[in-house]
């Protein structure tokens, strides 16, 4: 349960990422609103999954998936540059999330 929770806190990680973008510096109410629930709950469950997982990989998987999450969109969404090199970092960002899932159970 713990990583399902990770889970969901990391995606909304990303949507709160994503949101502060269409806030305009938290000048549009919307989607500030959005943005500033999004955090919390991001927030709060990262915190409720460290409770069982140790907080360098809860932390580190959030991140992870987090940075990747918004970058993909970024390029998809915003036009941000999407070439091979970028691309292989965020492919070595996702290595080192799952090799921390797999290494979790060791």
């Amino acid at each position: 349960m713990a990583w399902l929770m990770l889970l969901v806190a990391a995606m909304l990680e990303v949507a709160w990422a994503i949101g502060l973008k269409y806030t305009h510096g938290f000048t549009r109410l919307w989607p500030s609103v959005f943005t500033l629930l999004a955090m919390a709950a991001s927030m709060y469950l990262l915190a409720a999954a460290a409770k069982s997982l140790p907080i360098g990989t809860a932390y580190a998987v959030w991140v992870g998936i987090g940075a990747t999450g918004t970058a993909i969109l970024g390029m998809l969404l915003f036009d941000e540059p999407a070439h091979a090199g970028r691309i292989t970092c965020l492919g070595l960002i996702i290595a080192g999330v799952l090799g921390l899932r797999l290494l979790e159970s060791t």
